[in-house]
């Protein structure tokens, strides 16, 4: 492989370990050695390369970070594993968070050749998981950059989707800055698919061209999420959250899915909101053009929204393309509860799998089988709850039944579930039947909170488990 000043990194990078040149010590400065993606590298441009070509660089044993969400660079990734097959690589660990396409590494056939290891699990790599094929790290969203940050986790290759650069070189990581910015900082060698569908967003995800290795021009159409319609059950919970506790003024925070949604969607009617968020979706762009996010009145990046990813359809990424209302920032900024406190009457919104009778929140797993991570839950969770006003909401929503029937609010979790919120942190519960409060309760109260919220057909049952375990009936 051709080198020249390609060959030079910023900061601990120093040498490209793909190439060898004697003569790279005689292009090292002091402006060599920035690891900050904002800061310009003299005289150093990428190489242009096909998907093919740039992959070749990946060889057995490398651990490659994968840019996730809407920014997933499926050709890359398709690319990747071809070569895989192609060169008979071995061990090759791809690091992410969840990615969205079909996720092709996680096949059987590539068994050997790579092992996906999910920061946060998604649909695509949870066979591979319950199969022994792929891993999940348990870590909190705020927390991910510093597994890069500290070379907790080192990394060789990062592949991500760029926008193409702008006249001054600048590129953006568009709809997906969360981590992906500290895995650039720390990559050893940066593959940039350059995508005009992905949206120019202001923030943390600039990077000037000169810190990537190899850019791959590409046209391949985002990762949309369409909007479902939402059940009976979840437009009662949204008009519950909206109506009893969402304020004139609230900095919101929204998980992904139906529950989100619903409580975006009744919010029509109230002021000056702002957002803070690890991630939002279309439900956002509404508010927005109907005038109740102004951002205000934050403390923290007063008049923008502030988030780290954003997961929708074609509407959201128009929105968002080179519009200075959002900022796609940093997660261990997004998340950081030092910051998400300072805002005022912070209302975080968040789904779960299941709730035991005691407040326990389970949010990553169904039993034994690793279903998605802990995310940003406890990171807005405690944020709220930490809020300097006094007046945050830490809510915790989700339908009483499954769509089977089975109650979501249960006795004891199911054996080999996980812990995402601990009964110290839980506040706010939330079904269509009603809102619990537990901060404060002991166990009896708290049973008999969450039996009220359960569905009528399951509470005679809760109640007889709930004796026997405690040995009295629960009561207020």
């Amino acid at each position: 492989m051709a080198c020249s000043l390609q060959g030079v990194r910023s900061g601990f990078r120093s040498v490209n370990k793909f190439c060898v040149s004697t003569k790279l010590t005689n292009f090292r400065s002091y402006y060599l050695y920035s690891p900050e993606p904002f800061h310009p590298l003299p005289d150093r441009l990428p190489q242009k390369n096909t998907a093919e070509e740039a992959v070749q660089v990946i060889q057995s044993g490398f651990r490659v970070f994968v840019h996730g969400a809407a920014a997933t660079p499926v050709p890359l990734i398709e690319a990747l594993c071809q070569h895989g097959l192609k060169a008979g690589l071995r061990n090759v660990e791809l690091l992410h968070i969840h990615t969205e396409g079909p996720g092709t590494y996680n096949k059987p056939e590539y068994e050997g050749i790579f092992r996906s290891n999910s920061l946060f699990l998604a649909a695509n790599a949870r066979k591979a998981v319950m199969d022994g094929r792929a891993d999940v790290i348990p870590v909190f969203l705020c927390e991910i950059p510093l597994l890069f940050r500290e070379n907790k986790i080192p990394l060789d290759v990062a592949l991500i989707s760029i926008t193409p650069p702008d006249k001054h070189g600048f590129c953006s990581l568009g709809p997906s800055v969360d981590c992906t910015r500290a895995a650039i900082q720390n990559a050893k060698y940066i593959i940039g698919m350059a995508n005009r569908h992905l949206p120019r967003t202001i923030g943390d995800g600039i990077i000037h061209q000169s810190h990537v290795d190899t850019i791959v021009e590409c046209d391949y159409p985002l990762h949309e999420l369409k909007k479902g319609e939402l059940s009976p059950e979840e437009l009662k919970i949204g008009k519950l959250i909206a109506e009893h506790l969402v304020e004139d003024g609230a900095t919101l925070q929204m998980g992904i899915g139906s529950i989100p949604d619903a409580v975006l969607a009744q919010l029509n009617d109230h002021k000056d909101l702002g957002v803070h968020s690890e991630m939002f979706s279309d439900g956002v762009v509404e508010l927005v053009e109907n005038g109740c996010i102004t951002n205000a009145k934050k403390n923290i990046e007063t008049g923008s929204i502030i988030s780290s990813f954003a997961v929708g359809t074609k509407k959201l990424y128009d929105f968002m393309d080179d519009n200075p209302f959002v900022e796609m920032c940093d997660v261990s900024f997004t998340n950081s509860t030092a910051v998400i406190c300072q805002n005022p009457k912070v209302t975080a919104i968040n789904s779960c799998i299941e709730v035991d009778l005691t407040g326990q929140v389970c949010a990553d797993s169904i039993g034994e089988k690793m279903y998605s991570g802990f995310g940003g839950q406890i990171d807005f969770i405690r944020g709220a709850a930490l809020g300097l006003d006094g007046r945050g909401k830490p809510i915790i929503a989700m339908p009483s039944t499954t769509k089977r029937g089975e109650s979501k609010i249960v006795n004891m979790l199911k054996n080999g579930s996980g812990v995402v919120t601990t009964r110290a942190h839980v506040h706010y519960i939330v079904t269509e039947y009603g809102i619990a409060y537990l901060f404060g309760k002991n166990i009896r109260q708290r049973a008999y909170e969450l039996i009220r919220l359960a569905h009528p057909d399951h509470r005679e049952r809760l109640e007889k488990e709930a004796f026997e375990r405690m040995k009295c009936m629960p009561s207020p």
